[in-house]
């Protein structure tokens, strides 16, 4: 089948002005173009348009999206599965997300009584499942299903307060990080407050501390390029073997 500009720019909700610059760029060249200029686009365009959408919505840059699609060696399959898990995962967050704010309104209208913990329950729940999903069977396997358990449930009876220190200690981390990459002195005390920061951060969760234990997660930190990812995404920039070097050089017990 063939479709012009405009039924290409109606059925996917974008503008024509967008398809052309698409074109402009090569991320989407039309199969055709007729005897006066106009675009005529196929089945296998329509395709691709799909999957330049897809990326876009998890936050790719067009010049990374092309590299990937005209590698010879992409797999549409794998990435709709694996969009599909990402959609999945964020769909049950929000459904975590959606009754905490339907409780908050009810508690707004004075219909029902809301305690402390019940306004950031949803937040903190959303949280481990997405933990879960994400790392459950490899932090299971290395720490124990007793062990993740009981962490989750300390996770869950934070007070508010602690809550609140938990994630100011996590940004305030990342800033420490940002400056240790400037000079990436392990040596230097700098270093040591990132360990203590993070050492601090995970006893909130943490049954007990070890520093082996310690060690090891920041560890699996580099090992596994999900972990590694959320740190550097975060940053920026290259932190999460500066992060392991730090506990490292300083986790004792």
């Amino acid at each position: 089948m063939k479709y012009t500009v405009k039924q290409v720019a109606e059925v996917s909700g974008i503008s024509t002005r967008t398809l052309r610059y698409y074109d402009h760029i090569g991320l989407l060249k039309p199969s055709e173009y007729t005897d006066s200029g106009y675009r005529i686009y196929k089945d296998g365009d329509i395709d691709r348009l799909q999957q330049i959408l897809l990326y876009r919505s998890m936050g790719l840059k067009l010049e990374e999206i092309k590299l990937i699609l005209d590698d010879p060696e992409f797999n549409t399959l794998q990435a709709l599965e694996a969009h599909y898990q990402k959609l999945q995962e964020e769909q049950e967050k929000t459904k975590q997300l959606l009754a905490t704010v339907g409780k908050t309104i009810q508690h707004t209208k004075g219909e029902i009584e809301m305690s402390a913990e019940e306004k950031f329950e949803g937040f903190k729940k959303a949280k481990i499942e997405e933990n879960e999903r994400k790392y459950g069977e490899e932090i299971r396997e290395k720490y124990g299903e007793e062990t993740i358990d009981e962490s989750n449930r300390k996770y869950m009876n934070l007070s508010r307060e602690d809550f609140d220190k938990m994630q100011s200690i996590e940004d305030e981390l990342f800033s420490k990080l940002d400056q240790l990459s400037e000079t990436k002195d392990i040596e230097s005390p700098l270093a040591r407050e990132i360990y203590e920061l993070h050492k601090e951060w995970i006893k909130y969760s943490w049954p007990k501390y070890a520093a082996e234990a310690h060690k090891g997660l920041a560890q699996m930190y580099v090992d596994d390029e999900r972990f590694a990812k959320y740190y550097n995404d975060r940053a920026g920039k290259e932190v999460v073997s500066l992060l392991r070097d730090s506990i490292e050089r300083y986790a004792e017990d």
